[in-house]
Formats: structure tokens, C-alpha cells, sequence
């Protein structure tokens, strides 16, 4: 979908389909509304008096127009305009553009009274327009998607709408990643392997101009990887651990912001097997690691001027008879030993290796993307990730770089205590403290590999996976984190520009 920015007259605007948003003052023809009235003989008065048209969210109403260019107008709610956010102007886009679900519209207008008609809107907009125009059904055998919209036109009566072409430039670059993410989300476990993730990490890195290194089992047991490898031990799949790298030549090299995600591209759960209901979306188990080569995509279009290192564990956990078993004691890249718990409780395992990797390599800003615990979706659902680190600024930055995108995040606690909970007769730490607390513990685990390096970890495992079709969004795969990590460092490299 090509996207576009027009301040032609309404009456000239040519479109299969015009998408009018309705905020809760539109109950007259006032304003812009007023013009097209005029053009469309009184119709657009009529239906609003009528109430067939509103401004309740979600409410739609087609109108075909003759006497426009224009084919049909599509009344849509948008709720209250005065108190709405990026996350709400997203939704509103990618609401609207699924309801054009038929090939008849190949050509889309939307309209921007205000407050739609600025920079800030104007990128939620098109990202969430992109981002709903995605569907997850990769492997249907049907000849023509149901949509096939070719161009978005903005339409905007305030001068010089021009304007608006590098931030439909930026917001397209953040779209398209996270629906590239989406889509590495939406392949199945056969199709999308430790290999084959490597693979599609090492293409993009080519095309886009990143750094790029594939470890192997033989590199990984060479530098001591233990615990990446204990987890890849059942599958006759081999284990990847993909290095991405943007190094941009007048950056400061003191400063290194690693990205770390966790990439298993199937989770049986292995000895401790995770029942069979839903085990067919564990495909997505690799979100995490999906999210980094999103955001290290943006990263390498839009090219902030600071260091970044995007690292994925990529594994499959399966049993096997030589797979990692309750009980066992397996030694990581840090030299500390994990007793296995619950070998389900994998992700933090294979990060363990990633996250040090990260310090070994002087990482001074440490982020880590995992679909990780249950207990996550139990406390905060599909609304918010989970978000915990050692540093107040760190965490502070990657709440407001997730307001500002629209992936919210929630701060949650690391009391000192929750460490008790994985402490081990045998071993330094065991991967599981059992139920209670679950995502906390699981955080805590992590932070103990990070080292003095400040860290923060997301647990994307609620947001990473719609269970159901949103009226913004296709069912499955969200690419939750490319964003929120691009934009996190954009901020720094801005943040670094002022000083």
C-alpha cells in the first residue's frame, strides 16, 4: 500500500472509497463536514441527522456518491477526539481499513479534520493502517485477497500538506517491520527453523546494510554457550545464535545498545511438555526474537546515530532422548551453573547466554524482548507487557518510547526477596520458582546475568499473540517490540544529539 498526503478540495479527492472519521461533536454538517454536504446535495446532513452516521468507536456507514469523484464515503466513529492517544489514532486506521475488505477498493482517502490533522496523528495513522491491512492467513490457496488496496491518500485542508511526507516516511519503515516481525510470527514451525530465522535475519541485514553474524553449534560450544545449547539438545533442529550490528561511523563508540531477543521457534516444552490445548501457537514462542530483527530494521532505515546490536537465541525445545531433563545442572556463557527445574521454562535459559554475550561485547544499555511466562498473561492480558530492569532511567525511557508508539508497558517490582525463589541447593540459580510469581522470578533470573550493566527485560508473551481477530487487527502475530525498541533508541540517539 502506497501512502500519500493531498490538501486538494474534498470535492476533487478521487477514491473508490473516502473514509470520513466522526468525532462525538460531528452531529451536524459543520466544518469540513460542511463542504461535503454541499458537494453531495445535503447527504451527508441527512445521515447525520438520522443518526445512521455517529461518532460511537467502531460505528460505520457506507454512502455511495455520485456526484463525487469519490465513489462512497465511509462514515466511521471515532470516539472523543479531545482526549485520544498514537494507540487510539492507530486503531481508528486500521479499524477502518479492515472494513474495506473486498477488492472493489483499491484506492482509499481519509480524511483529517482536527485533531487528526498534525505530525503525530498523521504517523499513528499510517502505521496503524499498514499494520491492519495485514492478514496472518500466509497459506490460504484462495486467488485474490479479500483486500487489495493500492493507495492511502491523507486528505488535509490546512496548508501545505507536504508536510506530512517524512513522517508517513518514518511511520511506513515502522510499520512495515513490525509487520515483518508479524510475519516471521505468523509461519509455522516448519517453516520458520533456528536456520531458517538466521536466514531471514541474514537477508534483511544484506538488504538493509546491518552487520551481520550467524554462530552455529560448533562456534556456540566454542565460547562456552551451555545453556542456549542444553535447551537446543532434543530437536534434531540446530540451535542459531544471530548477531545483527549497526555501527554507524561518527557514533560514540563508548556507547553500545544491545537488544536481545529470545527466539524459539517451537516450545513443546520439552521434558516437561506443556498440554496440547494451544500448543499449535507456540510457533510464536519467537516473538521476542522477531521483535529485535523488526526494530534492527528500522534501525538500519532510519539510521540513529548510536551503536546497537541486535542478538537472537534461536532454538527449538523439544523431547527427545537427548534432551535436557528436571534435575539437570548445565553451565552458561557466564560460567554460572543453572539447575533445570522445569524445562519448560526455557526462554530465560537461552537468554542467559544472550544477555552475557551482551556484557562480554560492553553493551552499556542492555533490552531483552521474550515471550517468557504465563504469569504474564494472567496479570496484565493482551493490554500491556511486563516490564522490569535495574536502572529508573532505563525503565522510565522504555515506558515512554511505549506511550509514544502505542506498545504499553507496565513497571513491575524486583524486590530483592524474589531472589530467594530461585536460589538452588546444587547449583548458583534454578530456572523455575514455581508459580507464584512467576514472571517476577523469571525477570529475576534474567537480571542476574546482565551483570552491573543497566537492563531491562519486556515480557511480551500476552501482547506478542492475539487469541482473537481485533477490529484493528488480525488475529495471531502483533510484532509487539519492533517499535517500542526502534523508538526507545531513536530517543537515546536524540537524547545523545542534544547534549
Amino acid at each position: 500500500m502506497q501512502i500519500v498526503a493531498s490538501g486538494n478540495p474534498l470535492a476533487q479527492i478521487e477514491a473508490d472509497v473516502f473514509i470520513i472519521p466522526l468525532f462525538k461533536d460531528a452531529a451536524t454538517a459543520t466544518g469540513l463536514l460542511a463542504h461535503l454536504d454541499e458537494a453531495t446535495d445535503g447527504q451527508v446532513a441527512s445521515v447525520l441527522a438520522s443518526g445512521e452516521a455517529d461518532s460511537r468507536s467502531g460505528h460505520s456507514l457506507m454512502l455511495h456518491t455520485p456526484s463525487l469523484n469519490t465513489k462512497r464515503l465511509l462514515f466511521y466513529g471515532a470516539g472523543d477526539g479531545v482526549a485520544a492517544s498514537a494507540l487510539d489514532w492507530q486503531r481508528l486506521a486500521g479499524a477502518a481499513i479492515r472494513q474495506l475488505d473486498s477488492p472493489l477498493f483499491k484506492t482509499v482517502a481519509f480524511l483529517l479534520p482536527p485533531p487528526l490533522d498534525n505530525a503525530a496523528a498523521v504517523k499513528a495513522l499510517v502505521e496503524g493502517a499498514l499494520m491492519g491491512d495485514m492478514e496472518g492467513n500466509l497459506y490460504h490457496t484462495a486467488k485474490e485477497p479479500a483486500r487489495q488496496i493500492e493507495t492511502l491518500t491523507l486528505v488535509s485542508q490546512s496548508a501545505n500538506a507536504e508536510r506530512f511526507e517524512s513522517v508517513i516516511n518514518e511511520a511506513t519503515v515502522m510499520a512495515e517491520a513490525a509487520n515483518f516481525a508479524r510475519h516471521l510470527g505468523f509461519e509455522p514451525g516448519n517453516e520458520i527453523t533456528p536456520t531458517t530465522l538466521a536466514e531471514q535475519a541474514q537477508v534483511m541485514a544484506e538488504r538493509e546494510g546491518l552487520l551481520c553474524e550467524i554462530f552455529g553449534e560448533d562456534e556456540m560450544k566454542q565460547l562456552g554457550m551451555g545453556a542456549l545449547l542444553a535447551v537446543s539438545r532434543g530437536s534434531e533442529e540446530p540451535a542459531r545464535f544471530i548477531i545483527l550490528k549497526h555501527e554507524p561511523a561518527e557514533a560514540d563508540a563508548s556507547e553500545l545498545i544491545a537488544l536481545v531477543g529470545k527466539g524459539i521457534t517451537f516450545d513443546s516444552g520439552g521434558i516437561s511438555i506443556k498440554p496440547a490445548q494451544a500448543m499449535e501457537e507456540m510457533k510464536y514462542d519467537m516473538g521476542g526474537g522477531a521483535a529485535v530483527i523488526g526494530a534492527m530494521q528500522i534501525i538500519a532505515r532510519l539510521k540513529p546515530n548510536v551503536r546497537v546490536m541486535g542478538l537472537i537465541a534461536a532454538a527449538e525445545n523439544l523431547p527427545s532422548g537427548r534432551a535436557y531433563k528436571p534435575g539437570d545442572v548445565v553451565r552458561s556463557l557466564s560460567g554460572k551453573t543453572i539447575e533445570v527445574i522445569n524445562t519448560d521454562a526455557e526462554g530465560r535459559v537461552v537468554l542467559s547466554d544472550a544477555l552475557t554475550y551482551a556484557v562480554n561485547q560492553g553493551a552499556t544499555q542492555i533490552v531483552d524482548a521474550a515471550t517468557l511466562t504465563g504469569a504474564c498473561v494472567v496479570a496484565l492480558g493482551d493490554v500491556r507487557a511486563a516490564l522490569y530492569g535495574s536502572d529508573e532511567k532505563l525503565i522510565a525511557d522504555l515506558q515512554q518510547a511505549g506511550d509514544e508508539c502505542g506498545e504499553r508497558l507496565w513497571a513491575m517490582p524486583l524486590d530483592s526477596e524474589y531472589g530467594g525463589m530461585i536460589k538452588s541447593d546444587i547449583a548458583d540459580v534454578r530456572n523455575s520458582g514455581g508459580r507464584v510469581a512467576g514472571s517476577i522470578t523469571a525477570a529475576m533470573f534474567l537480571k542476574s546475568f546482565a551483570g552491573n550493566v543497566p537492563w531491562a527485560h519486556l515480557d511480551i508473551a500476552g501482547t506478542a499473540w492475539f487469541e482473537d481477530e481485533k477490529p484493528y487487527l488480525a488475529k495471531g502475530a502483533t510484532g509487539f517490540g519492533a517499535r517500542l525498541m526502534a523508538h526507545f533508541v531513536l530517543n537515546q540517539a536524540k537524547a545523545a544529539r542534544q547534549k
